[in-house]
């Protein structure tokens, strides 16, 4: 007879301990509040687009598999984020994909993804799903800028087969030196991934350097520019490097009406560049406003999020406190050290990111 006990015993003899250990990527129920803990782009689309968009998806083949290539929308994210001719395309459902493919592919006994803490979080879990060892080199606690000599020092001791640097960075948004970014990757043995998620939001990017150096890859995702809901990731660099990639994909990873979405979506890119100038100027208002809260200290950001910190022993307190009315932010005490007391919000609409402040004023 099947009993908890035994399935426990079952699972802990084969599950790997690595799995065991982890916990599952969170994502907090948000009905009915409003939403600034993901870093969405909070605008929809106008009803007429809406309409066009259906009247595009009523052709859907849904009967038959996506494009192997989905060469269309390479094409047209080609155009948009003005990929340099010389540099390949990989597609992903959503940049986590990538990175997986990524892992996968340089994967090994002995080998190690390395990048800086506090960082992107699926750096270090995919690493442990794909049986690498992770590095984290902290970021200076007083700015969140690398740390060059520290970071330098692990690449040397640790020789990573692949080096991730979101830049802006996530979760404290702000840009890491170029100078540095290229000193990195002029002495990396391994690969090294620039992750753009945040372009729309800063005037920085790697891409014009694809071609210059052998070990660049520059890994980019619709998400942030308003279409996260499509699961469309992006990986640009030397074509010797993506032909291995691409042998960790899955077939047909990017479905049809993703395709056909994305295609339309980029017929339309002046729309999300128009959201991108609005996010872009609320982001200054909020940050203004922001400053001005006693007891607060505000981190500068390239993204579409500010990182806050908040009095001592207060941040899940104040993060409860939004909640209850009506504003769900990201609460980051814990998540590392140089974290603590730090809450991430999501540049919104005018109106939400009223609502936020009007809420944060009367908790401090």
């Amino acid at each position: 007879m099947t009993t908890k006990k035994s399935i426990d015993r079952l699972v802990g003899e084969w599950v790997r301990p690595q799995i065991r250990s982890l916990s599952p990527y969170h994502v907090p129920e948000a009905e009915g509040l409003i939403k600034l803990d993901a870093m969405e782009n909070p605008y929809t689309w106008p009803p007429k687009l809406r309409e066009q968009w259906l009247r595009r998806l009523a052709d859907a083949a849904v009967n038959r598999y996506p494009h192997p290539q989905a060469t269309a929308v390479k094409q047209s994210l080609r155009t948009v984020m003005k990929i340099p001719e010389q540099a390949e395309l990989l597609l992903g459902n959503g940049s986590d994909e990538l990175i997986q493919m990524i892992a996968m592919t340089v994967g090994g006994p002995g080998r190690v993804v390395l990048s800086v803490d506090p960082g992107f979080v699926m750096y270090r879990m995919i690493a442990v799903f794909n049986g690498l060892e992770y590095i984290g080199v902290p970021l200076r606690p007083a700015d969140f800028s690398l740390d060059i000599g520290a970071l330098m020092s692990a690449v040397e001791q640790h020789r990573p087969a692949v080096i991730f640097l979101a830049y802006p960075n996530n979760p404290t948004g702000n840009l890491f030196s170029e100078s540095e970014l290229v000193q990195v990757i002029e002495r990396a043995p391994g690969l090294v991934v620039i992750d753009e998620a945040y372009a729309p939001f800063t005037d920085a990017s790697f891409l014009p350097r694809l071609g210059r150096y052998e070990n660049l890859l520059v890994m980019r995702t619709v998400s942030k520019m308003g279409l996260a809901g499509l699961r469309l990731g992006l990986l640009a660099g030397p074509a010797e490097w993506l032909g291995e990639i691409d042998k960790t994909r899955l077939p047909y990873n990017i479905n049809v009406l993703t395709q056909i979405s994305a295609v339309f979506a980029f017929e339309h890119q002046a729309l999300f560049d128009e959201q991108t100038r609005a996010i872009r100027e609320e982001r200054k208002g909020l940050y203004r406003r922001l400053v001005q809260i006693n007891g607060l200290q505000i981190f500068p950001s390239q993204a579409n999020f500010i990182l806050l910190r908040v009095p001592p022993e207060r941040a899940t307190e104040i993060h409860l406190g939004l909640r209850e009315r009506g504003v769900l932010v990201k609460n980051l005490h814990g998540a590392h050290p140089s974290l603590a007391d730090c809450l991430r919000v999501t540049v919104g609409t005018p109106e939400e990111n009223q609502s936020f402040l009007t809420a944060l004023e009367a908790l401090i």
